[in-house]
């Protein structure tokens, strides 16, 4: 579903309506034409927190995907109050976890090796180190990985680049990231 390309028509049936609706039959577009409803709410508190209309976009639809499988767990009584909740919380969660992979920089990965500590003219050989490891990881993990760090694309840039779902980028960036520390730990030992 596209919320920034169709004009809101918003159905006038009751929400816990829809909501019941949506929990008997589990179909999306149930649940698509009530979230619909608040698409214009929802990204406002997006845009609030998160400052970029492209993220803010992103989050929309992140927190439509968690919509689907909360609105089947979560009694909710007022259902404009608890997706602002929900939407806010989504927002405070981006910020943190992209405020981590924002300063975490290459720099700080190589911070993992302890040989760096004891020499400083071992940055050479410290670079040679996660080239080598680089050359290690998965092709989707080397691929986020260099795009996120290196050319400092955001993730849904690296999605559009590579065809990676976001979920993929941010797995692929993530476990990238824990394997090239585990190697360059390795590489330290030696």
């Amino acid at each position: 579903m596209n919320f920034f390309k169709r004009p809101v028509k918003p159905d006038n049936t009751d929400d816990e309506v829809q909501l019941h609706n949506y929990r008997e039959s589990g179909d999306v577009s149930v649940l698509g034409v009530l979230f619909e409803k608040y698409v214009a709410l929802i990204y406002g508190v997006c845009l609030k927190y998160l400052k970029d209309e492209e993220t803010a976009k992103d989050a929309v639809m992140g927190i439509f995907e968690e919509l689907v499988n909360k609105a089947k767990r979560h009694d909710i009584k007022q259902f404009k109050s608890w997706v602002y909740v929900l939407s806010r919380n989504y927002c405070l969660m981006q910020l943190r976890s992209g405020k981590k992979m924002e300063e975490v920089s290459l720099d700080e990965v190589m911070e993992f090796t302890p040989f760096l500590h004891h020499e400083d003219n071992n940055k050479e050989e410290a670079l040679k180190a996660l080239e080598r490891c680089m050359e290690k990881l998965t092709a989707g993990q080397k691929q986020s990985v260099d795009l996120f760090y290196m050319q400092e694309k955001c993730y849904k840039e690296i999605a559009d680049v590579t065809g990676f779902s976001l979920n993929d980028v941010k797995s692929f960036i993530q476990n990238g990231k824990r394997n090239l520390k585990i190697c360059l730990e390795k590489n330290s030992e030696q």
